[in-house]
């Protein structure tokens, strides 16, 4: 009897995502018999483990064909194609199309073609697999953008995910509502960078004019919710939606990276320390239940202690919640890898322990805020779910997954509210 084919998906959304359109294209197709890993390449660290779960797959599927895309897979091919364990290596672009796994499926790939990986940069559109949502019952993940035209010399993401492209505000919608028809009652809208939305479509739409088209023609949604973005381009539609739209969920995940404004000019960001701080009181302002979580890179080459502390006062000069913290990986490739004046490697772990301490803090005040205040929960199962703010809550009682159960907070567990 032939075995469908395994999937071990690394990193992101994004990339859970699209394992899911793969693991519908390899069924239709026929695909049996093979491991497949969908890589990610944030950090050096993260292509060292995939590696690493490469190996262990092999030992443990010895038969079967491991085959290995995503963006490691995409900005370091050679890399896999080298591994005795590969016998595939699929770019990011090539994932997504149905026609590759239809040539595994039969054989029409063989050794001469091991490696699958074209030049990223060259796509101009983005996949339009729609994936009926994944994971739980109560919740579905959209992709509505894919790729970066930014350059931040510290990350090597837009060289796996190529430039920036958008879904048609047309073929959310109809996706969205097929979700909803299906009994979500959330959905995430999720890309790589997911502000940059709309700026290659006609008439150049902003992220905030889809979800205020999402809310207005999908009046059926509960909650819809925003991933990562980047502050310095929230627009003024989405900045109205935020104010007046309580169906958009009051969390919204920075991509703020650090808090000096040295580092930030070093790092190619476009915004400044005092641009952060005032998009999150802005924020607040129009919506006061607003909460931020928010990625900051600790130890990046030059960060002197100064540097860093201005990182650690942006923890609550902001009023940030949920925290990202990552240690600061050189990444060959990148501009950042060039500057002379590398941080040790022991000053980077204690920053990193620094800044997680704050955020864990911040965590613990705003977990002891919510006592007795009632909240409006997205059950994930029986007994876990999340408010508006994404902050989980664990009930005694069992409650029906994936329905929005209105209660008060009785205390903590941990950093999990009690309801």
């Amino acid at each position: 009897m032939s075995a469908a084919p395994k999937f071990t998906t690394l990193g992101c959304r994004l990339n859970a995502y699209e394992t899911e359109a793969m693991k519908a294209m390899s069924e239709e197709a026929g695909l049996d018999n093979a491991v497949i890993v969908n890589t990610c390449a944030v950090t050096a660290e993260a292509v060292r483990k995939a590696r690493q779960e490469i190996r262990k797959l092999r030992r443990d599927n010895p038969d079967a064909r491991i085959i290995v895309t995503g963006c490691a897979a995409q900005t370091e091919p050679e890399t896999f194609a080298a591994m005795d364990e590969v016998d595939t290596v699929l770019g990011n672009t090539e994932k997504m199309q149905p026609e590759t796994w239809a040539g595994m499926a039969a054989d029409f790939i063989g050794e001469s073609e091991k490696v699958m990986v074209d030049d990223i940069m060259s796509v101009t559109e983005t996949a339009s697999h729609l994936i009926d949502g994944f994971g739980t019952r109560s919740r579905a993940y959209v992709q509505v953008q894919n790729g970066c035209d930014h350059r931040c010399t510290f990350c090597i993401i837009p060289y796996g995910r190529g430039n920036s492209r958008s879904v048609p505000a047309g073929v959310v919608v109809d996706q969205i509502k097929r979700l909803v028809d299906k009994g979500f009652n959330e959905v995430v809208l999720t890309g790589v960078d997911l502000t940059s939305w709309g700026a290659d479509l006609p008439a150049q739409p902003r992220l905030g004019d889809l979800v205020l088209r999402i809310l207005k023609l999908v009046p059926d949604l509960p909650r819809l919710r925003i991933s990562s973005i980047d502050s310095i381009e929230a627009d003024d539609a989405l900045m109205q939606a935020i104010a007046t739209e309580p169906r958009l969920m009051p969390h919204l995940h920075l991509s703020l990276q650090h808090g000096d404004d040295m580092i930030l000019k070093r790092m190619a960001r476009r915004h400044l320390r005092d641009d952060a701080i005032a998009f999150c009181e802005e924020a607040r302002h129009l919506r006061p239940d607003m909460t931020f979580g928010a990625d900051i890179i600790a130890g990046f080459p030059t960060e002197t202690e100064a540097h860093f502390e201005n990182s650690l006062k942006l923890v609550t000069d902001c009023d940030l919640t949920w925290l990202h913290v990552f240690p600061y990986s050189k990444r060959e490739g990148t501009p950042a890898a060039k500057i002379p004046k590398q941080v040790n490697g022991n000053v980077i772990k204690d920053r990193a322990a620094r800044l997680r301490a704050a955020g864990d803090l911040q965590v613990k005040n705003h977990l002891q805020a919510q006592i007795g205040k009632t909240h409006h929960i997205l059950m994930e199962n029986a007994h876990m779910g999340r408010t508006a703010q994404f902050t989980e809550v664990l009930f005694a009682k069992t409650q029906e997954e994936g329905q929005i159960v209105t209660a008060p907070i009785i205390g903590l567990n941990g950093i999990q509210l009690t309801a």
